[in-house]
C-alpha cells in the first residue's frame, strides 16, 4: 500500500506544477511600461526580485474574462533587460511599439547595455529591430524614470528623467530638457530648457487632443522632493512653450510613480503612487483615485464602490473603452512585486472582478487590431485542449493504479498448505476449468497436471 500512496502523492503534485505552467501566467513584477494595441495591452520588461527581465507579455481584451484568471500570452522576448523606460504606439502603421529610454541590460547579466536608447517592436510579426537615429542626444542615453507622449504625426516627446550608469552609484543626473524624436525621419532633437523648468522624474505624462502635454507629480532634484501636484506643468507641441496651471478643487497628496489615463471627456484618472524617504526606500503607498478636470483645471475625489485594489506604485495602466486596467506594481514598502490585475469601470467608478466586452468606445485611446486575434485564441484553444487531455490521463492513471490495488486486496485469499500439498498447488487448481456432462456422476478424484512437465503422481485431492 506504501507504494500506492506514494505514486499517488506523486501523480497529484506533478499534475499541479504542470497545470500551474499551463496557466502562463507572468512572475511577479513592477517598473514595466505598458501599451494598448488594438485588443492586446501588452507589458514589457519590468523589476522581478533582484533581477530585471527581458519579458514581453499581452492580455487578450477580445472577450470576457475574471481578474482571478486573466488570459496572458507571451510574446516575443526583447534583445535587453528592461525597466523605468517607456513605450508609445504609432499612429501611423498602428502596430509599431517605441520603446524609449528606460535602464536597458544584457540579458542574463548584471551589466548595463548601451546598444540603444530605442527599440521597435512590430506587433504584427513581433520583431524587434534598432533605428539608426540621426542627431542623436548623446545625454539621453541610459535616461530613464520618464513617460513619452506621441501625437498624431508621429513624433514622440520625452521630458526631463534621470540618468544611470552601469552601476547605479557612479553617475546620477537629473534633467529637464525637452527631447523629440520624429519617428518618420528618424531625426532625433532637443530643447534646452530655461531654469525656471525644474527637473522632473516618476511623473505621468498626458497628450490632451489640443496638442498640450499635462504633467502631474514626480521628483524633483531628490527623493523626498516631490513636485507639487497642484501646480500643473503643461507644454505646448505646437509652439514648444511651457505654463503652469494652479489646479484647484480637492487637495491632492503629492507624489511619484502614480499612473494616469485620458478619458473621453477629458479628465485625467491617476491612481496610488508613492513617496519615498531620503534612502531611496518607499515610505507610502497611495490607494486612491483623484480626478482632472483639463477644463477647469480642478482636483476631484469620485466616490468608488466596489472592493478596492490595493495601494499600487510603479504599476501600470491603460484605458480600454470603458475600463481602467491597472497591473503589477508594488503595494508596500516590503511586497515589492505583485502580478495581479485590477478594473476600474469609469462609468458609475465601480471596482469590478469580470471584464465584459463594453459596448462603449473611447475614441481617444482605441485603436484597430493588429489581425492576430482568431490565430491567438485558436492557439489558446489548443493549448487548453493539450491541457486538459493530459489531465484526463493523469486522472485515469491514478484511478487505474488505486483501483488495482483495491481489487488485489480484495481478492488476496489466504491459504494454508496441507501435509503433502503447497499453496502452489492451490493456486494451480483455481485456475483449472472443469466441466460437468448431466446425466454423469461426478468423478472421484482427479490428478493435477503442473503447468510444466508430466502429472504428479500422490496428489489425489479428493481421497486425501
Amino acid at each position: 500500500m506504501k507504494l500506492l500512496y506514494y505514486t499517488f502523492f506523486f501523480v497529484i503534485f506533478s499534475s499541479r506544477d504542470f497545470f500551474v505552467i499551463c496557466q502562463n501566467v507572468p512572475r511577479p513584477r513592477r517598473q514595466q511600461t505598458s501599451t494598448l494595441v488594438g485588443t492586446r495591452l501588452y507589458f514589457f520588461g519590468g523589476g522581478i526580485s533582484i533581477s530585471i527581465t527581458n519579458e514581453v507579455w499581452y492580455l487578450d481584451l477580445s472577450s470576457s474574462f475574471n481578474i482571478s484568471t486573466p488570459p496572458w500570452h507571451s510574446d516575443v522576448a526583447m534583445p535587453v533587460e528592461y525597466n523605468l523606460g517607456s513605450s508609445c504606439l504609432s499612429p501611423i502603421d498602428i502596430s509599431t511599439v517605441f520603446l524609449i529610454g528606460g535602464r536597458t541590460w544584457i540579458v542574463n547579466t548584471v551589466n548595463f547595455s548601451y546598444t540603444s536608447s530605442v527599440y521597435m517592436f512590430n506587433s504584427k510579426t513581433s520583431q524587434w529591430t534598432i533605428p539608426t537615429i540621426n542627431n542623436f542626444n548623446s545625454s539621453f542615453q541610459a535616461r530613464n524614470e520618464i513617460q513619452a507622449v506621441i501625437d498624431n504625426n508621429g513624433k514622440i516627446f520625452v521630458f526631463g528623467g534621470i540618468n544611470h550608469g552601469n552601476d547605479d552609484n557612479i553617475t546620477t543626473t537629473a534633467y529637464n530638457d525637452m527631447n523629440i524624436f520624429d519617428s518618420n525621419t528618424i531625426i532625433w532633437s532637443t530643447q534646452t530648457q530655461s531654469q525656471s523648468v525644474l527637473v522632473n522624474v516618476a511623473y505621468t505624462a498626458t497628450l490632451l487632443p489640443s496638442g498640450l502635454i499635462v504633467y502631474i507629480g514626480g521628483l524633483g532634484t531628490t527623493t523626498t522632493n516631490l513636485i507639487n501636484i497642484s501646480q500643473v506643468r503643461i507644454f505646448d507641441t505646437k509652439s514648444y512653450t511651457w505654463s503652469t496651471k494652479s489646479a484647484s478643487g480637492s487637495i491632492i497628496a503629492s507624489r511619484c510613480y502614480h499612473s494616469a489615463v485620458l478619458t473621453q471627456d477629458g479628465n485625467i484618472i491617476i491612481y496610488g503612487g508613492s513617496t519615498y524617504d531620503s534612502s531611496g526606500n518607499i515610505a507610502y503607498v497611495f490607494s486612491d483615485i483623484a480626478v482632472l478636470n483639463t477644463n477647469s483645471w480642478a482636483w476631484s475625489v469620485p466616490s468608488v464602490s466596489g472592493t478596492n485594489a490595493p495601494p499600487l506604485t510603479q504599476h501600470s495602466a491603460a484605458l480600454y473603452k470603458n475600463y481602467m486596467i491597472l497591473a503589477f506594481g508594488a503595494t508596500t514598502a516590503t511586497n515589492l512585486y505583485t502580478n495581479n490585475i485590477y478594473i476600474l469601470d469609469i462609468q458609475n467608478y465601480t471596482w469590478v472582478t469580470t471584464f465584459n466586452i463594453p459596448t462603449t468606445t473611447n475614441p481617444a485611446k482605441q485603436t484597430q487590431s493588429s489581425g492576430n486575434s482568431s490565430a491567438d485564441q485558436a492557439n489558446n484553444n489548443l493549448y487548453i485542449g493539450i491541457g486538459i487531455g493530459i489531465g484526463v490521463i493523469i486522472l485515469a492513471l491514478v484511478l487505474f493504479v488505486i483501483g488495482f490495488f483495491i481489487y488485489k486486496n480484495r481478492h488476496k485469499k489466504e491459504i494454508i498448505a496441507t501435509p503433502g500439498t503447497s499453496k502452489d498447488d492451490h493456486i494451480r487448481e483455481t485456475h483449472i476449468s472443469t466441466v460437468y456432462t448431466p446425466g454423469i456422476s461426478l468423478p472421484a478424484t482427479y490428478e493435477l497436471t503442473p503447468m510444466y512437465g508430466a502429472p504428479v503422481p500422490g496428489n489425489n485431492y479428493h481421497n486425501s
